[in-house]
């Protein structure tokens, strides 16, 4: 069976599906960066970025620091300074590509959160830089966001997976680690478990900050 046989190919027939958005679901994007949101990106420890790349091949990488290390820089911009990662800069390649980003900012515990979305621009200007939080070394770069679109996103989903429910948490114990999962997608022979264990503890302890 082929699953993209019946896919929808306009969006007139997947609009047929649905009824129409309640005007308060329309209304609700403010397209700025309002006291409100100031306040909710301020307490955000955590951010989803979505990107695509010349292709429009979708990638969406969490960034994440101490409440407030992404900037409001004014009513229209905002700034994500870079961290130490793996260096693939998925992320920063897709918007040099696209000049686009879209955001959700998660806060522990709370069920609404805030998306952002608009033009994007990876910047080196090192007085933009000196004026964001550092994220573990200084920033190299920053991904730089003019927001066209800042609504907050209803509690439904997080409601429906408990996601802060610690009684629905599952059972590490029947879980894959993460050393056993990068083990088996690695696909060297020449590392074990216990490798590729020590090589992120390695990770942690020396390229975090």
């Amino acid at each position: 069976m082929d699953p993209f046989a019946g896919a929808i190919r306009a969006e007139a027939q997947l609009r047929a599906l649905y009824e129409e958005p309640t005007p308060i679901s329309l209304r609700k994007d403010i397209a700025r960066l309002d006291e409100m949101a100031r306040r909710l990106i301020a307490a955000s420890p955590m951010v989803l970025i979505g990107s695509v790349d010349a292709g429009g091949r979708a990638d969406v990488s969490p960034r994440g620091g101490p409440p407030g290390f992404v900037a409001v820089l004014d009513d229209r911009h905002l700034a994500i300074p870079d961290a130490t990662g793996n260096r693939r800069l998925d992320t920063l390649v897709n918007v040099v590509a696209s000049g686009r980003a879209a955001l959700l900012f998660l806060i522990p515990g709370r069920e609404t959160t805030l998306r952002v979305s608009g033009r994007a621009c990876v910047s080196a200007d090192g007085d933009l830089l000196a004026g964001l939080e550092a994220v573990g070394k200084p920033p190299r770069s920053a991904l730089v966001v003019a927001v066209e679109e800042v609504f907050a996103h209803c509690p439904k989903a997080f409601v429906r997976s408990r996601l802060w429910d610690v009684s629905s948490w599952p059972d590490p114990a029947g879980l894959p680690s993460s050393a056993e999962v990068s083990h088996a997608h690695l696909r060297d022979p020449a590392l074990s478990i216990a490798d590729v264990a020590a090589l992120q503890r390695d990770s942690l302890l020396h390229r975090l900050d």
